[in-house]
């Protein structure tokens, strides 16, 4: 069984929604309480994933960024939100929404996103 099935057309369904979700999901469920950046950082966050969705070749309206830089940017993000409740001193609700964030992006641009074939990072090898 191939769990590896987070394709690029399935990534870019996702990710705007994800933005979204970023943005409004904080202000429902009423994070800040043990930091007001914990608002803010989800917002901030929803926003910079939407542009670089809207941004990303292949699968965005403006396409000029390489989907290998939109997963490592994805992943970078993903690791932000696992760290943050400890640098940032989230927690209750704060803390495990960043982590249950984090582990979702990980899980995704890791474990579940497709191979892809004709777009990849560039490598040492290659220059």
């Amino acid at each position: 069984m191939n769990f590896r099935f987070v394709t690029k057309t399935v990534h870019a369904y996702l990710d705007y929604p994800v933005a979204l979700s970023l943005i409004i999901t904080p202000f429902l469920l009423g994070l800040g309480k043990t930091n007001p950046l914990a608002l803010w950082l989800s917002v901030a966050t929803g926003v910079a994933a939407f542009a670089l969705t809207f941004l990303t070749d292949k699968t965005g309206v403006i396409r000029v960024l390489p989907y290998w830089l939109h997963v490592a940017v994805d992943r970078l993000v993903g690791a932000t939100f696992i760290v943050a409740p400890f640098v940032l001193g989230f927690e209750g609700l704060d803390a495990i929404y960043y982590w249950a964030n984090g582990a979702a992006v990980l899980l995704v641009t890791f474990v579940l996103n497709a191979p892809e074939t004709e777009d990849r990072a560039p490598v040492l090898a290659d220059a």
